[in-house]
């Protein structure tokens, strides 16, 4: 939650640096804006209704970060396209933040926090060593052909999924306080025939 603030935080500071040292003569030009996307790949099959707390924690990160615009998932998108009521719940989830919490009526509210100050300090340092290292490299196009990204993105993810195996972090539902004896009970998406043959029909075309 707080890492994913703090990212926010430092990106901001990032971009009005960079804006500025390139020379960037608008005041406006310095503002990063964000859209944001809660993280579909944490939702579960398992147990789903929890999804809606993930979901809600993420937005509220999204906020506090200071994201301009932002897409919540719906709790039912491990299993299929989302139902009408599962995209109505997620649109609920974002105005409930919006209108009832007051999180988007202050700009920067942990703004002070040392926690969140230190945070922000190392993943801007080391948001600046990843890039010196690319530019080493020769820029984005040489590290891609490098196979730079690529390894660093799996190397994120075999460390993420070490991490739950051997649970030194856990997945409510799933390593941690799983039900073996779980039967789906989520109304899902029923996509007719008709439906489909019109689908397929334009993906021909």
């Amino acid at each position: 939650f707080f890492e994913e603030i703090a990212k926010f935080r430092a990106a901001r500071r990032i971009w009005a640096r960079e804006m500025k040292k390139r020379g960037a003569q608008d005041p406006k030009s310095l503002m990063v804006r964000v859209h944001a996307q809660t993280a579909g790949v944490s939702l579960t099959a398992q147990q789903p209704l929890n999804n809606l707390t993930r979901v809600a924690i993420q937005a509220l990160a999204g906020i506090l970060g200071g994201t301009q615009s932002l897409h919540t998932d719906a709790y039912d998108e491990a299993w299929a396209v989302p139902s009408e009521d599962a995209a109505l719940l997620a649109l609920r989830q974002q105005q409930i933040l919006a209108e009832e919490s007051g999180a988007a009526n202050t700009v920067d509210p942990l703004a002070g926090s040392y926690f969140v100050e230190t945070l922000t300090n190392q993943t801007e340092q080391a948001t600046w060593a990843y890039l010196r290292r690319i530019d080493e490299m020769g820029g984005m196009v040489r590290a891609i052909e490098a196979g730079y990204p690529q390894a660093e993105i799996a190397d994120a993810a075999y460390a993420q999924a070490r991490a739950l195996e051997e649970h030194e972090r856990e997945t409510i539902g799933v390593t941690a306080f799983a039900d073996p004896n779980e039967v789906l009970r989520i109304p899902l998406l029923e996509i007719g025939s008709e439906q489909e043959r019109r689908h397929l029909d334009r993906l021909a075309q």
